[in-house]
């Protein structure tokens, strides 16, 4: 058989690309799709804007930097407006049209478990970046922000030994907030205390007049906080309108995460306590960086920086470095490279890919709220996702796809 000229440079130059996929991978200037699913409307906007907001300087950041793996990193953002069917909806719409390398997406657990199930069919890595209830099994997703084995069980214990052993729940009707509401009952009981009530209260309600006369009345030492959402706002300039605030300590792991801090007036929430992976105030030198080129995108005047929003950005962070170790950003590639224990120094100090659940080792600080900030009381370094691992092992069950309730 005869080879002309073009036949043998057309054999010359795939032989080249093959012995070095670097060549073809220089010849790739299509942009890198990153896709954001969140509120920015709808309720859980306070939220939801944050988040988005520091997904774009995340890519922004990685940009200027050169990008990943050489190519420029594009990011999509859609706002499914708290209705779990425009998530459905958007969700299929960009994994099929975009074919995001990454998709990043849900505030409360129904809209992680709409995108879930979706991601997982259309074989798209899945980041969830929010603080929820714990439980997830699922390799196709990773997790990057705290669960309640790393928040209430310090809080609790804060809470129990500086007030007093006498709670009042108040919680979000929902599996983040019914799910919160026993971990706070077990750690209760485990620091000799006693949960005198519990109240559940949909995510639209405004008035919580009846409730607030409930709390007074049964006199606790504090009331346990898991409230959600710009509706539940109404309960804390409630509670303060009712004269009781500085008389009954309040705590959350809630709180502060959609600004509530930023939105009230110091003399409806200073001294509330807190336990959050992340606060604007931490002193180190990764975060001062970090705040001050936020503050030059975005204006020093921006509202606070939330946990919520730097779960996303350590999670994009994260996601990053797993594709620039795996040298591609093909599916399972990039999950093993993560599953190695990819780390980094991020804002709120060491986060680790944690191999067995996907979900993160990370520093938890107890604040207290004051003049729309989080002053830092007390951290606990390099918490595991403990109640996560109960029931998850990837590494022995890599096909495990559960939701797990944790019994307790």
């Amino acid at each position: 058989m005869k080879i002309n000229r073009r036949q043998t440079l057309g054999l010359l130059g795939s032989t080249a690309a093959l012995a070095c996929p670097s060549i073809l991978a220089a010849q790739d200037n299509t942009p890198i799709t990153v896709s954001a699913l969140y509120d920015l409307s709808g309720g859980l906007d306070v939220y939801g804007t944050p988040i988005v907001d520091t997904l774009k300087f995340a890519v922004a950041e990685q940009n200027r930097n050169g990008g990943l793996l050489g190519r420029e990193v594009e990011l999509k953002v859609f706002d499914p407006q708290s209705n779990m069917q425009m998530y459905a909806q958007f969700g299929r719409q960009t994994v099929l049209a975009d074919k995001p390398a990454v998709v990043f997406g849900g505030i409360t657990s129904s809209s992680r478990e709409v995108l879930r199930p979706i991601m997982r069919q259309f074989n798209t890595p899945y980041f969830y970046a929010n603080q929820y209830e714990g439980g997830v099994c699922d390799r196709n997703m990773f997790a990057t922000g705290v669960t309640p084995g790393q928040t209430v069980e310090k809080l609790v214990k804060y809470s129990s030994d500086t007030f007093g052993k006498k709670v009042y729940i108040v919680a979000a009707d929902y599996n983040y907030g019914q799910i919160t509401a026993d971990w706070v009952r077990k750690f209760t009981a485990d620091n000799g205390g006693e949960v005198l009530d519990v109240e559940f209260f949909p995510l639209d309600v405004t008035d919580f007049k009846t409730s607030i006369s409930k709390i007074q009345a049964a006199k606790p030492d504090y009331v346990w906080s898991a409230l959600v959402g710009g509706a539940h706002i109404s309960f804390y300039r409630q509670w303060q309108a009712a004269g009781v605030h500085g008389q009954i300590p309040l705590s959350s792991t809630t709180f502060a995460g959609g600004n509530e801090h930023v939105i009230l007036t110091p003399a409806e929430c200073d001294g509330f306590m807190v336990c959050q992976n992340y606060l604007q105030e931490l002193d180190s030198p990764t975060n001062r960086a970090f705040v001050s080129d936020f503050h030059a995108m975005y204006g020093a005047d921006y509202p606070y920086i939330t946990e919520l929003g730097v779960g996303a950005y350590q999670g994009f962070k994260l996601w990053a470095k797993g594709v620039e170790q795996a040298g591609t950003t093909e599916r399972m590639a990039v999950i093993e490279a993560l599953e190695t224990g990819i780390a980094l120094d991020g804002p709120s100090g060491r986060v680790q890919i944690d191999p067995q659940t996907h979900h993160t080792i990370m520093d938890v600080h107890v604040a207290r709220v004051q003049d729309g900030g989080l002053v830092p009381v007390e951290t606990f370094a390099q918490q595991p996702p403990a109640d996560t691992a109960m029931s998850c092992d990837l590494i022995a069950n890599p096909d495990d796809n559960t939701q797990y309730v944790i019994e307790l």
